[in-house]
């Protein structure tokens, strides 16, 4: 007999999430939906795949390298969706009933055909703030303050934001040299310098830059980094002479003096030399990296793309947003011990003592189903030892015991699991009980 438990796997870069993996995942996703929705972001569902010539639009090499394409049986060419941004747009190019602003969220499962680590998946979730129709700062500073209020409610508790402008770097190629229809090949380079080193990053501008003296004049202007008032006052001096470039530090200075507001300027840094992989932005990019946790790299990243509405078939829209992958999130929080005295999954077993009571350990059940308590109640008529090494084996924390004697005097027992005490409690008063007792 063949064995399709071991021939059958996930395929490579995906995973399994067993009931408490889940469980954890769904608490994520839960504090997230809480906070976006708290700043008046709506959800919006859009297909998991879509036309292969609509996801490269403006994607930029790397990405278009990673996208998983296929060919439906009518021969189309579509993909899986590698990030939430791209559907959002064609929506908002297609829909002009949207009221503007339109703000977003999306929660949902991308793909990308990358090298798999133990913390980065070939599908992973993401969580996804956009918002349409403002130019001002205030909707980047505004997607970022989401970002890092869900981190922080989350359990996170410190933060460094690095923040740029490609309207910045763009000026900062110009002014060393490099043509400018080569600069998106020149930022895409420009990205790599935390993974491949200064020396790395000249290596890939060959061809693209004038010489290695323009390259490393290039990477010489944007080591600038540091606090936004000095670094920005450099860099305006610097790009005295390119307009475009003084209005990227500009909307910098307005960001952070918006960040302010928000109550996270503290953590701001302006670090020239950020780039951000995709070719759609236009504006300030950004990264989140949680303090103490820098090993696994930005958690969060986004920036602005004015220009991608309107090269989707739409009006001329500005648009900014932010996204984070959840399940490199669960890790992290796993160390920090997160989910640590949580209760993810029932939170009360109810125990029948004898098949005569079975069926009022249902209506007890549903009872407090109906209250809004997550129940279970025992389906295999197990010995009461038995039912209580069960609830003990899933953390579920209290045990209300359903006894014969006990229900004749309208009672059942609570048992508080990491405790082993027991009262008895009339049933009519059971959910006062138990609600006092969590309080407690």
């Amino acid at each position: 007999m063949i064995n399709y438990s071991l021939m059958f796997q996930p395929p490579r870069g995906t995973r399994d999430y067993l009931p408490d993996d889940q469980l954890r995942k769904n608490w994520v996703l839960d504090q997230v939906r809480r906070v976006f929705e708290a700043y008046g972001y709506e959800p919006l569902g859009t297909p998991a795949f879509e036309y292969l010539e609509m996801l490269q639009i403006k994607s930029g090499e790397d990405i278009n390298d990673q996208i998983y394409a296929f060919k439906d049986k009518s021969d189309r060419e579509l993909a899986l969706r590698f990030e939430h941004t791209a559907s959002t747009v064609r929506v908002v190019a297609a829909h002009r009933e949207l009221v503007m602003p339109f703000k977003r969220y999306a929660l949902g499962p991308v793909w990308r055909y990358e090298r798999p680590t133990e913390y980065r998946f070939r599908e992973f979730w993401q969580a996804d703030v956009d918002v349409f129709g403002v130019a001002d700062s205030i909707a980047d500073a505004e997607v970022l303050a989401a970002a890092v209020d869900a981190l922080e409610r989350l359990g996170f508790e410190g933060f460094t934001i690095r923040v740029n402008d490609r309207r910045v770097l763009r000026a900062m190629a110009a002014l060393s040299g490099i043509p400018e229809e080569r600069s998106l090949d020149a930022f895409r380079a420009v990205d790599k310098l935390a993974k491949i080193g200064r020396d790395g990053v000249v290596e890939e501008l060959r061809g693209i830059s004038p010489s290695d003296e323009e390259s490393n004049k290039l990477l010489d202007l944007l080591g600038m980094v540091g606090e936004p008032g000095e670094v920005l006052k450099s860099a305006n001096s610097t790009l005295k002479d390119y307009p475009e470039g003084l209005k990227g530090c500009e909307a910098l200075s307005s960001l952070y003096e918006y960040a302010e507001g928000f109550g996270y300027a503290q953590y701001i840094v302006v670090d020239l030399s950020l780039a951000r992989g995709l070719d759609y932005y236009t504006g300030p990019v950004f990264e989140v990296l949680a303090k103490g946790y820098e090993d696994y790299g930005s958690i969060a990243g986004g920036g602005r793309y004015d220009e991608i509405v309107e090269l989707f078939g739409g009006q001329p829209t500005p648009a900014t947003g932010i996204a984070f992958g959840v399940d490199r999130l669960t890790p992290i929080l796993e160390s920090k011990g997160a989910f640590d005295g949580l209760t993810l999954g029932a939170e009360i077993y109810v125990a029948p003592v004898g098949e005569f009571v079975k069926i009022e350990a249902i209506r007890i059940t549903q009872i407090l189903r109906r209250a809004g308590k997550s129940a279970v109640v025992d389906m295999m008529g197990r010995r009461l030892s038995k039912q209580f090494e069960y609830a003990d084996k899933k953390g579920i924390p209290t045990v209300v015991v359903v006894g014969e004697k006990d229900l004749a005097g309208g009672e059942v027992t609570v048992r508080d699991m990491k405790t082993g005490n027991q009262s008895k409690v009339k049933v009519g008063e059971l959910l006062s009980f138990l609600d006092e007792a969590t309080l407690g």
